[in-house]
């Protein structure tokens, strides 16, 4: 028997699979197909503190390895998700959950994780200081040390639940990125998240997206992801989630053996919505193959 659970910070998950943020929405439409509850966890979508109807029309393209999207923090507000998102999700999950945040100011940050501090079933504070797609805030962030560091420094402040700063790939230098988060107190870091990319429409000779651009996600990025893991977790000593490409047990374990203690999935969910489902149930096997008994004995294998 394989055992799958593993520990972000103290908190304890079945498995290390957990949908990412903004690819399964709050759970009510996968939970109508598969019992959600096989999740180790999930990470909710980007909150705001104002509610947002995100960037305009058409805001997805596909690419040859995998998708853009230029969705742009849609999502009902802080308080919407304290009170009606957070609570369902308690009741169809069951599970501490990821509460991902972002913002557009430290003290807006600051602010939606005090607001989402006492929802029992917020397990980590996952900040989004990455998101390429909003013109002001997230991005400048976390594309300098400086920026990241204020912002970690600012949510530590405001709550004593685990903090894990999710890095965007725009950088470079993601470790230099990674060490400022753990020196003002991050628990944990997430990375990576998407990369910026354009496409353009050869009939109209203009870039398909109306933002022009968006965060590229897919199978594509799953090689990126495993150097950017790699390399954040020789520069610091917190857990690692590591997300970017993963469609796959194979996948998943290919990430642990580069310094993820969890995994993340994301554009998989839209293309698949049974992905998580078959990962998890292909895990054990792939434990088996890799010679573990307990797959956290995978995280940083890779580098012994």
């Amino acid at each position: 028997m394989v055992d799958l659970s593993v520990t972000l910070s103290g908190v304890r998950l079945d498995n290390p699979i957990i949908p990412a943020s903004g690819t399964f929405g709050y759970g009510r439409e996968f939970a109508g197909l598969w019992d959600i509850r096989a999740l180790g966890s999930l990470s909710i979508k980007g909150t705001t503190r104002e509610a947002r109807f995100g960037n305009p029309m058409p805001r997805i393209a596909e690419t040859p390895g995998g998708m853009l999207n230029a969705v742009g923090l849609q999502n009902p507000g802080v308080d919407a998700v304290a009170r009606e998102e957070l609570p369902n999700l308690e009741r169809i999950f069951g599970k501490p959950v990821l509460a991902n945040v972002g913002g557009f100011s430290a003290e807006e940050y600051a602010e939606n994780v005090r607001r989402l501090d006492g929802c029992p079933n917020v397990g980590i504070f996952e900040i989004n200081i990455s998101c390429p797609n909003v013109h002001c805030g997230g991005e400048n962030f976390g594309t300098s040390a400086r920026g990241a560091a204020e912002i970690t420094r600012a949510v530590r402040a405001a709550t004593k639940k685990p903090v894990y700063m999710k890095l965007t790939p725009n950088v470079t230098d993601i470790a230099e990125i990674a060490r400022a988060c753990e020196a003002e107190g991050a628990d944990g870091v997430s990375l990576i998240n998407t990369l910026l990319g354009m496409r353009i429409d050869l009939k109209t000779k203009k870039p398909i997206l109306a933002n022009r651009t968006g965060g590229l996600s897919g199978p594509a990025l799953l090689p990126l992801a495993v150097r950017m893991v790699w390399d954040v977790y020789e520069a610091v000593k917190i857990p690692i989630i590591g997300m970017g490409g993963v469609s796959s047990a194979g996948d998943a374990a290919e990430l642990m053996l580069a310094g993820a203690s969890a995994v993340e999935v994301g554009a998989a969910n839209l293309k698949n919505p049974y992905a998580c489902k078959e990962i998890i149930e292909a895990l054990p096997d792939v434990c088996t193959r890799l010679g573990v008994t307990k797959i956290s004995e995978l995280t940083g294998g890779a580098h012994s």
